[in-house]
């Protein structure tokens, strides 16, 4: 069957283009975006005034959509906050900090630790949450500050954040564009994830050692411990300005005073307990996606609650908005971004006769199913083409710094080559969405990278080089499982 495109495909060919064309270029893509909308609405209206309606209704589809995760995404951070502040999170970390009597102890002690904070509270926040107990501990073990800084930016922006098993905003993302469920992708991704954690972890550990050994890499004797327990970053947004040295100082009288040591101590076991019983009961309710982003969210937000009042007493009320004032804010500065590109790629599925109208040809599936279709008409793609393919376009829409903003484009792109293969929907989104989280969400690209080498006293581009080798290998091993998968 011959499938029959009409201007509406080619123009959203052009401006899928041109979106990874200002990408490599490391352009911002909204106003591409917004004008792909604006050409494909006016087209298939004929009206101006239509046209800028569905611009605007574009962007309301797309808060719509991304609304749960931004939600999820600010009480976490809200409740961050609310732990650093009143020494909770201090205390949740500390056993850990026991456990480390080696460099090579602090190394996988210190990732793991930022993979199961940034599995629950996102890397972001994580990074002000391990650095500030963790750091000071694995510099007295004898790993170097490089060292940390690359254990938690490979286990939190890399691992946790690609595979977002927990609150699943990004699985959502990318399953949305290729039109399948956000459990598909979370399943699919799961070995890739391991793949890929286990061979970066692993190299940049080599590496390591090997630049110990030739003293490439030495342990300062002083300076980090110093400046970690004396200038401790609390929460996500002062990341962002550590690196000009706005960070608050924390000293005998912060507010973590106003909680005794009883009660930290209670609520430091009870969270991960209730966060433990969150996930027994995803997977005996088999909750994924939205369901279960309610039931993190929920859970968050109450004992974001309870901690706030028994923290503050009578001034909880007004902590208690200050707290979820910096979550929204956090929140909704991380997907700005997003939001542009994302409306511009519903326009390929199911938001085109919500934001534009029943406009389509009526023997379409949509222009994301037209094109894959004419695509496997034309020519026949294989496994090996498909999974290369989706790692260089995740990657590419990696290069602006985001790691979220392009993975609606990764999920597409996944869902056309798929069409054309015939099969493996699931596989090639997931490693597409490793691909862009991995380059843009922290580990190559300076979005999280720079928080998390400021905490550790580092120079942010060293550790991009460091973990340049590592994360390539990755991909270039997770790729190769990917085709035997598909």
């Amino acid at each position: 069957m011959v499938i029959e495109l009409s201007a509406l495909h080619w123009i959203y060919v052009l401006f899928v283009v041109l979106i990874i064309g200002f990408m490599v270029m490391r352009k911002d893509t909204t106003l591409v975006c917004v004008a792909g909308i604006f050409a494909i609405a006016a087209v298939a209206c004929g009206s101006i005034s239509s046209s800028l309606s569905a611009a605007f209704n574009s962007f309301i589809y797309a808060i719509m959509e991304l609304l749960p995760t931004i939600l999820i995404i600010s009480i976490i951070v809200s409740l961050s906050r609310t732990m650093t502040d009143t020494g909770i999170s201090d205390m949740m970390i500390s056993p850990f900090a026991k456990l480390i009597r080696t460099p090579t102890l602090a190394y996988w002690v210190t990732g793991l630790v930022m993979l199961a904070i940034s599995l629950v509270f996102w890397p972001s926040p994580g990074v002000a949450l391990v650095g500030a107990v963790m750091l000071p501990v694995a510099i007295k073990a004898g790993l170097p500050a490089i060292g940390v800084a690359a254990a938690m930016n490979l286990f939190g922006h890399g691992i946790a954040l690609s595979g977002d098993f927990v609150i699943q905003g990004a699985p959502k993302l990318t399953a949305d564009a290729a039109g399948i469920p956000v459990g598909d992708v979370v399943n699919a991704s799961i070995p890739l994830v391991i793949v890929m954690g286990v061979v970066t972890t692993v190299v940049a550990f080599a590496f390591l050692l090997r630049d110990m050994k030739k003293g490439v890499v030495k342990v300062p004797e002083t300076p980090v411990a110093d400046v970690v327990t004396s200038n401790t970053v609390h929460n996500a947004s002062d990341a962002e300005h550590i690196s000009s040295g706005t960070v608050h100082n924390t000293d005998d009288s912060r507010e973590s005073s106003l909680l005794p040591i009883v009660p930290r101590r209670i609520f430091a076991i009870l969270i991960p307990i209730l966060y433990v019983i969150d996930v027994v009961i995803m997977s005996i309710m088999d909750l994924t996606g939205g369901e279960a982003t309610a039931l993190i969210g929920g859970t968050t937000l109450l004992i974001m609650l309870v901690v706030t009042m028994a923290a503050y007493g009578s001034k909880g009320l007004e902590k208690t908005t200050n707290y979820l004032i910096e979550g929204f804010t956090f929140g909704f500065r991380v997907f700005g971004p997003v939001i542009p590109i994302a409306a511009f790629f519903y326009l390929g599925d199911s938001g085109f006769k919500t934001i534009v109208g029943d406009y389509l040809p009526a023997t379409s599936n949509g222009i994301v199913n037209d094109l894959g279709a004419a695509l496997a008409s034309v020519v026949r793609l294989n496994k090996g083409v498909g999974a290369f393919t989706l790692t260089g376009v995740g990657a590419i829409t990696g290069l602006d710094g985001s790691g979220f903003s392009g993975i609606s484009l990764v999920g597409s792109v996944a869902a056309i080559f798929s069409k054309a293969i015939g099969y493996g929907v699931e596989t090639l989104t997931a490693l597409g969405q490793i691909a862009a989280i991995w380059v843009g969400g922290g580990t190559l690209i300076p979005w999280a990278l720079i928080p998390a080498a400021a905490i550790c006293n580092v120079d942010p581009f060293e550790l991009s080089r460091r973990n340049l080798i590592p994360v390539v290998a990755g991909l270039l091993v997770t790729t190769i499982v990917a085709i035997f998968l598909i």
